[in-house]
């Protein structure tokens, strides 16, 4: 077997991990971090911990299940930590993970930038859909 130069394992671990293939594992993780859900969590839980009630009320539409679903996909992908707190009734808290808060200034500017171009998309919708029904 040839010896490979660091250069050449490097080369070769990139091209691995090109989420234009099919077959490329960091699909997955785009495919997560882009869910309406996710953003939106990832956003409430930027000013620090919060409860899963206090979640529920900030992010308005979630339904019960999702809500429960998302946080579990996003605790087992190391983005949010769970803390139980014995008492009477269960404390449980969510809170963005280290790794989590790297990915705060992409989903910060994603959700600013939908924010600030609503009217601008809105527009173009409307302009799209009166020419698609001529």
């Amino acid at each position: 077997m040839p010896t490979r130069t660091a250069a050449e394992v490097r080369a070769e671990a990139r091209q691995e991990y090109d989420a234009y293939l099919a077959t490329c594992p960091a699909r997955r993780l785009l495919d997560r971090i882009s869910d309406k859900w996710v953003s939106l969590l990832l956003s409430a839980l930027a000013d620090g911990p919060m409860r899963y009630g206090d979640l529920a009320r900030r992010v308005a539409g979630v339904s019960q299940k999702m809500l429960t679903q998302t946080l579990r996909a996003l605790e087992r992908d190391g983005l949010v930590s769970r803390t139980v707190t014995p008492t009477v009734p269960i404390r449980v808290d969510y809170e963005l993970t280290p790794l989590g808060e790297t990915l705060l200034p992409v989903m910060r500017a994603v959700k600013d930038w939908a924010e600030q171009h609503i009217e601008a998309v809105d527009a173009a919708r409307e302009s799209y859909d009166s020419r698609a029904d001529a």
